[in-house]
């Protein structure tokens, strides 16, 4: 299933290790190896990246953070080709997503001279921007004709357990899911209530909102760290989040209900 109608498409500037994701996950496709296995594999990308950020080998970090990057479109792309859906590796991958999000800002904190609060706060806000993106694309999705409904607009209540997974699994999933992004969930809901309501968004509007796509905010990270700007990227990130309420704005203004 493609996660959108051919005319719903649009430049996704996050989504740059789609090419290559969709390559390994071929490779993958005739063997034992799940879509989950994928997304340890990338956790273990990112873990690697946070332990040559402390050694203060930048540019090494950056490479595996943008393999992490990569690593992360292969799961879902694995999960096309065999065709095995699953809410436990949807939960599994964005529950790795926020906890290597935060270590990457703590480790930075810990190498750099940047305060602990603020730090929090830049891990706050690439957080939030990351949740306005996901909510547009998600009603995108559930718009489109034929496009990929696994992720709900609003994700309230546990969703009933697909071919080959536990309920259990998906219930204990679902409520750290619920338990580490609702906050988020609620800010971008309550700033722009409405916008489930709107039909569709321009392919142009979209590309613009995939500023805020995780793999986008990887990859400023890791330029910023090969250019060995790790002391701005923590003020870069809270400064980044006033295009949130720029692009609410353009929403409301131009796409209404």
């Amino acid at each position: 299933m493609s996660k959108l109608a051919a005319e719903d498409k649009f430049l996704d500037l996050s989504d740059y290790g789609r090419p290559i994701g969709k390559w390994f996950a071929n490779q993958l496709k005739n063997t034992r190896f799940t879509p989950i296995h994928v997304t340890l594999l990338f956790g273990v990308s990112g873990l690697i990246a946070i332990c040559f950020i402390i050694k203060n080998h930048y540019y090494l970090a950056g490479f595996f953070i943008i393999l992490k990057s990569i690593i992360d479109a292969a799961d879902g792309e694995l999960a096309r080709i065999k065709n095995t859906p699953s809410y436990v590796g949807r939960y599994l991958d964005s529950v790795f997503d926020i906890v290597l999000n935060f270590l990457f800002f703590m480790t930075i904190f810990y190498v750099s001279k940047t305060s602990f609060w603020m730090t929090f706060l830049a891990f706050f806000c690439i957080q939030l921007q990351g949740t306005l993106y996901n909510y547009y694309y998600v009603i995108l999705r559930n718009k489109s004709i034929g496009g990929d409904k696994t992720s709900k607009i609003f994700e309230d209540k546990s969703p009933r357990a697909l071919p080959g997974e536990r309920q259990k699994s998906v219930d204990i999933l679902f409520g750290i899911y619920t338990l580490v992004y609702g906050l988020f969930d609620k800010i971008i809901h309550s700033l722009d209530s409405e916008a489930y309501k709107v039909k569709t968004f321009p392919n142009w509007f979209m590309t613009i909102v995939s500023l805020y796509g995780l793999g986008f905010q990887l990859l400023i990270i890791a330029l910023m760290l090969a250019l060995n700007w790790i002391e701005y990227i923590v003020p870069f990130f809270i400064i980044y989040t006033l295009l949130v309420f720029v692009l609410i704005g353009i929403r409301k203004t131009f796409f209404k209900a």
